[in-house]
């Protein structure tokens, strides 16, 4: 598996159609995603973590993508998981840990001890894997539309 930073000229259709997909996954269709506005956000966050925003290659096929930032949470700066992200052909298959991985790695070297990310409560297939790996649910927001959970390195 290889990690490829996000170019957006270059990637534009394929971080799209994995977006949607993992919209549709979260919320059971695409009508809260913007595509603009999505590749907006996308080259901004992009630019200041670059190793952040990868695409997931595998035998030369794009087969998922990680979109990861620091930021701050409650007085503290944390790693924040914007997106983990399969195709669905390869999601079960101990895929995901790799990508868990990488994501670990990748808030170790920004110097955090704390990473969280927002699931939806009826992605049961992710809070599972997420559990699985650690992390634990600390709440909801946005009306319980999502449960935040959090992980330590």
């Amino acid at each position: 598996m290889k990690f490829k930073e996000i170019e957006i000229k270059k990637h534009r259709d394929k971080v799209v159609e994995f977006r949607k997909d993992s919209f549709k996954v979260s919320f059971g269709d695409t009508s809260g995603f913007n595509e603009e506005e999505y590749l907006h956000w996308l080259d901004e966050k992009g630019k200041d973590f670059s190793k952040g925003f990868v695409l997931v290659e595998e035998d030369g096929k794009y087969i998922g993508q990680l979109e990861l930032t620091i930021r701050e949470f409650e007085g503290k700066e944390i790693g924040y998981v914007n997106l983990y992200y399969l195709i669905p052909k390869k999601r079960g298959k101990g895929k995901g840990k790799e990508l868990h991985d990488y994501a670990k790695e990748f808030f170790e070297n920004n110097k955090v001890s704390e990473y969280h990310l927002r699931v939806s409560p009826s992605n049961y297939a992710a809070i599972k894997f997420y559990l699985k790996n650690g992390m634990e649910e600390i709440g909801t927001e946005v009306d319980g539309k999502v449960i935040r959970m959090r992980g330590y390195l």
